[in-house]
């Protein structure tokens, strides 16, 4: 596994939780720790999810600074204190982070359900020492950005979705599945159902589907603009994670196809099953039109077709019915 998930079992681990009250953090910033790979997780056995071993918490502990270093590396702060942080006026960080020059880490909805985006405090202290940035931090902003602007360009959510599709392909590590289920997860539907025709494939592929971002409560207007800023919009960014799904969903099935229903098999010396045997009678539980559970396995597999076509009908008693006519025959006359 690569990032920040390993897979040793370890009996010795609490969840997440519990890890965030030992560690000093706040629920927000652990998750955000994780996502970036400062603390590393493992599955939970029991399919809740992930945990943090007892090794894992015990490293952080003894890391020099402990709490103050780990806290500091999941500081997120918002526009005035970007601002701030960058010597810059606010409208001038605002058309930085519009421009796609200041990526937000996360976001929150506040009481109005307005997109409050948050940066990486680290990043922009380090944004801002870097001299190669001054002229984006003191020069004048080109006609031709400022035209997209005033059109109303704003590269957030793309920026954040970029980064946070980072975010998932770490927690995927090397299952190639959970791989494309990342790219998958800002797809619609439809595209997914234009890429991935097979359905078992899909339905294989949206096991591994992480969920978007938790806010609200499920089916409110907060969780249903989460989900919507979680999926692609941008026809551009759309056509990148299309072919990037297929590419992964090409490797996923090459190096683990997706499972499928075992066909049963005919009972030796039977080229067809019994007449009556393991068929739904007509009208109870499938179309009258719709072929037999039996006879759709056939059409899929000509030998059988072809040699029950060339089997002999079975053998009648003989006389038996020629004697049944003679009788009604003299019974009418």
């Amino acid at each position: 596994m690569s990032g920040n998930t390993v897979t040793q079992p370890n009996s010795a681990s609490c969840t997440p939780s519990r890890a965030a009250r030992e560690l000093g953090l706040k629920r927000g910033e652990f998750d955000l720790a994780v996502n970036l790979g400062h603390i590393r997780t493992v599955p939970d056995e029991g399919g809740g999810g992930l945990r943090v071993t007892r090794t894992e918490i015990d490293r952080l502990h003894t890391e020099d600074g402990f709490p103050g270093t780990l806290k500091q590396r999941v500081e997120a702060v918002g526009t005035k204190d970007g601002a701030e942080l960058l010597a810059v006026p606010l409208g001038r960080f605002t058309r930085l982070a519009r421009l796609g020059v200041v990526v937000p880490v996360t976001f929150y909805l506040n009481r109005y359900r307005a997109v409050v985006w948050l940066y990486l405090a680290e990043e922009l202290r380090q944004f801002a020492a870097d001299e190669n940035n001054a002229p984006l931090l003191r020069g004048r902003t080109s006609a031709g950005l400022r035209q997209q602007l005033a059109e109303g360009l704003d590269l957030r959510p793309r920026t954040w979705r970029g980064r946070h599709l980072g975010f998932l392909r770490r927690r995927a590590g090397d299952h190639p599945w959970a791989c494309a289920a990342a790219v998958a997860s800002q797809l619609d539907a439809v595209q997914i159902a234009e890429i991935v025709q097979d359905p078992y494939e899909r339905a294989h592929l949206n096991r591994f589907r992480p969920s978007p971002p938790a806010h609200g409560a499920p089916g409110s207007p907060a969780a249903h603009l989460a989900e919507r800023l979680s999926m692609a919009q941008d026809p551009g960014e759309i056509g990148w994670l299309r072919a990037d799904l297929a590419q992964a969903v090409g490797e996923a099935r090459a190096r683990q196809p997706a499972p499928r229903p075992t066909l049963g098999r005919a009972a030796p010396g039977h080229g067809r099953p019994t007449p009556g045997h393991g068929r739904p009678t007509p009208g109870h539980g499938r179309p009258a039109s719709a072929p037999a559970p039996t006879e759709a396995w056939e059409l899929t597999h000509p030998t059988l077709q072809t040699a029950a076509q060339q089997s002999p009908p079975e053998s009648e008693e003989p006389g038996r019915s020629r004697g049944l006519l003679s009788r009604l025959m003299r019974r009418s006359a």
